[in-house]
């Protein structure tokens, strides 16, 4: 079944799943990626500019990808069909993308409760393209004053509306 999920997920790069399944495809899919994404720029470089040792490693990563994923998938839109190599997108596409990226190569939003059962369902898709990952960096003084002043001036509202609601009762 999770194989069937992640040929999905890498081909159309968002799917739409249950609450329980998404979060267990978040697991297998950032795997996959994570293979290609470990072999650097061997994993996108044309086969014929790559040493001995390189095709080799990068078969390697891709066979045991295609052991989990299966190769070609097709795919309708617009009532056009083709066949995608799924084992290529991994390896050319999301590794290029995401080779600047740590981890985190997926995101789950929650939609909301299946109409016939009330499962929770989910969308689970690919992060943007070239989107880096926000550093949980601390903010300087300077960032944290504005905020600061601004809760100050929601506090000093309150009051105002409660002597408001109380002049008018």
């Amino acid at each position: 079944m999770f194989r069937a999920l992640t040929a999905n997920l890498v081909a159309h790069e968002r799917i739409e799943t249950t609450d329980a399944k998404a979060k267990e495809l978040r697991r297998v899919a950032e795997r996959l990626i994570t293979k290609a994404v470990r072999l650097g720029k061997v994993a996108y470089t044309p086969h014929s500019e790559l040493s001995i040792a390189d095709r080799a490693r990068r078969q390697a990563a891709q066979q045991q990808v295609g052991g989990f994923l299966r190769r070609f998938q097709v795919t309708e839109s617009g009532g056009e069909s083709t066949k995608i190599d799924l084992i290529e997108k991994v390896f050319v596409d999301l590794a290029k993308r995401f080779a600047s990226r740590p981890g985190g190569y997926t995101r789950i939003i929650k939609l909301g409760r299946r109409r016939g059962d009330n499962a929770p369902m989910s969308m689970i898709e690919f992060v943007d393209k070239g989107e880096p990952r926000a550093a949980a960096a601390p903010k300087s003084d300077a960032e944290k004053a504005p905020k600061a002043k601004a809760e100050g001036s929601e506090k000093a509202a309150k009051p105002k509306k409660a002597a408001k609601a109380a002049a008018a009762t």
